[in-house]
């Protein structure tokens, strides 16, 4: 005998159906601006980020796509167009022949630095605005409910 669904009740059903509405738009957004003020996508922008707070700037390949939420094939391809604006280079692991590091240049963090004061901006007015001070904790506290039960192990700071 086949195991029972368990489907979703009215309240679960809707509190799904905004959570996918709002996560969506939040992010779609936010992609838009990015691209439209800095000339990247919010994807491109997360390796940026990523990089920029690393030690020396770089990082293992495996440990970018981890930290971006990235496939190491999407993140690949990102990394070889960041190559091709000049913000990115890749290098060989020192400590592993078949490992390379994705290093932000200096062009890259300029293009980061410049990026950023709009984006925080859009961050802020699209989604902390829109909240009190105790929903902004719950939200917090929620998402990192979820990465847990999720098994996630990418980072979230």
């Amino acid at each position: 005998m086949g195991v029972m669904t368990r489907w979703l009740d009215p309240d679960e059903q809707r509190t799904w159906r905004a959570f996918l509405a709002a996560s969506r738009t939040l992010m779609e957004t936010l992609d838009r601006e990015l691209q439209r003020d800095a000339g990247m996508p919010h994807a491109y922008y997360e390796i940026l980020v990523r990089l920029s707070e690393a030690p020396g700037r770089e990082l293992r390949m495996t440990d970018l796509a981890l930290a971006s939420g990235s496939s190491r094939s999407r993140l690949s391809h990102a990394v070889a167009r960041l190559e091709a604006a000049g913000w990115v280079r890749r290098r060989d692991c020192p400590t592993d022949r078949r490992g390379q590091l994705a290093v932000l240049t200096d062009a890259g963090f300029a293009a980061l630095a410049a990026a950023a004061p709009g984006h925080v901006e859009g961050v802020r007015r699209h989604l902390f605005d829109a909240l009190s001070p105790a929903q902004v904790d719950q939200l917090r506290r929620i998402s990192e409910s979820l990465v847990d039960h999720l098994g996630g192990d990418r980072p979230l700071s």
